[in-house]
């Protein structure tokens, strides 16, 4: 209802909890730490996140996505597979020839024919894909490992011979186990691949565990390390920042965590993490992401939610009586990521759990005096509103209500006559 930006006390800059927060005391249980590399995001909501059932970008919406995430920074784009078909192909091409300040990338299986494809496309980096636990090597290789080095070493090797740079993929590796990975992976870097993605394709870690499994790859091979987390267990946030804190320098996300299933590890919280926990330079402007967010949501036909982590309509919204009454005092109490850091404010709006303190702000705002009496009155009314409707109450709404109690202390009637019985007051009802 209300957009909160408080007085010289309360000013929008960098507010105590956040400056406690960049620089915490030795003692303090919760300390900011940094990473000491720069940390690639790449961005695949073209390609996995077009995966999630039911979405499909036309190739205009493929293009002006891509510039979006040009435009916040994103360091990688994986525009699509192209494999697909002349209009994946066309879709990819008509990224590339934007000319966008990005890495455009295509993921590609094991094969030389997708190559090709990934040429015809126009994209000089291609991700080149293969299975690497024992479940999926036995299922698309006929469980030869040998089959799946030597086409490593052959594929990786052609795409290079045609110029291109080369990540190598390896499909479903938090099942996978060194037996398989390390002759795997010295093949890839051999025939030259450059990264390697470690997909937890079936999004069945858990932070220890990704942790662990990146220190261990990083014993194996010194290809730089992607991590690429699915959502399964709602975890793939949480994962890709203890991969990142393992040592990984990539992160494979896509914007609102679109994708396979659950979806991946989402662009805006991986990024809003990395600033807040890490203070990491990735290079994405914050405040853009609620703009590139809804974006993405309208070409993929789906709502972002309103309680989605950095872009959900309601993240800086109060209505508790306590949290707002906090805040009034001040922000420090229930803030400790500045919404003035992503372009947006707090919003204050009135429902079941409001108190006095976020009555009287709102009623300030609009102007507006009322009595004690009325307050509670008041009170009690907008409670009523919301519990009948499911909903905060809208601001013409409360001006009716406020307006009637106003109307009704003017409008008192004169002591009776004695002898005769004084008029019923009027009921306060919240209607909309």
């Amino acid at each position: 209802m209300l957009d909160f930006c408080a007085g010289p006390e309360h000013s929008c800059n960098e507010s105590e909890a956040e400056k406690a927060a960049n620089g915490a005391a030795a003692g303090a249980l919760f300390q900011r730490r940094r990473l000491t590399r720069r940390i690639a995001l790449n961005d695949t909501t073209l390609r996995d996140g077009e995966q999630a059932p039911g979405v499909a970008f036309t190739a205009a919406e493929k293009a002006e996505i891509a510039a979006a995430l040009s435009d916040a920074g994103v360091a990688e784009i994986e525009a699509g597979t192209p494999a697909m078909g002349a209009g994946e192909q066309e879709a990819i091409r008509r990224i590339v020839r934007l000319g966008l300040p990005v890495r455009v990338m295509a993921w590609c299986r094991m094969k030389r024919s997708d190559v090709d494809d990934a040429i015809a496309s126009g994209v000089r980096i291609v991700n080149l894909s293969a299975p690497v636990s024992h479940q999926q090597i036995g299922a698309k290789f006929g469980g030869s490992l040998p089959a799946v080095i030597a086409a490593a070493k052959d594929v990786i090797g052609y795409a290079r011979a045609k110029g291109l740079e080369v990540a190598f993929g390896g499909e479903d590796s938090s099942r996978t186990d060194r037996s398989i990975l390390e002759p795997v992976l010295e093949a890839a870097a051999k025939a030259g691949a450059t990264r390697y993605r470690f997909a937890d394709t079936l999004g069945i870690m858990d932070p220890v565990s990704a942790r662990v499994a990146i220190e261990a790859v990083q014993r194996m091979t010194d290809l730089p390390i992607e991590f690429h987390g699915h959502n399964d267990l709602g975890l793939a946030t949480a994962n890709t920042l203890a991969a990142l804190e393992a040592g990984a320098t990539a992160a494979s996300v896509t914007v609102l965590g679109l994708g396979e299933r659950a979806g991946n590890a989402a662009l805006e919280q991986v990024a809003v993490a990395l600033d807040g926990l890490f203070a990491n330079a990735h290079g994405i402007y914050l405040p853009s992401l609620k703009s590139l967010s809804d974006l993405v949501a309208r070409c993929a036909g789906t709502d972002a939610g309103r309680a989605q982590p950095i872009v959900g309509k309601d993240v800086f919204t109060h209505e508790s009586g306590i949290h707002v009454a906090g805040i009034l005092r001040s922000r420090d109490c229930y803030e400790a990521l500045p919404p003035a850091k992503l372009g947006r404010k707090h919003r204050f709006v009135l429902g079941k759990h409001s108190g006095l303190s976020g009555l009287r702000h709102e009623l300030s705002y609009l102007g507006l005096e009322m009595s004690g009496e009325e307050e509670l009155r008041l009170l009690s009314a907008i409670r009523s509103y919301a519990e009948s409707n499911k909903t905060p109450v809208p601001t013409f709404t409360l001006l009716r209500l406020a307006t009637f109690l106003i109307d009704e202390r003017t409008d008192c009637a004169p002591t009776p006559a004695p002898g005769r019985q004084a008029a019923p007051a009027r009921t306060l009802e919240a209607v909309s």
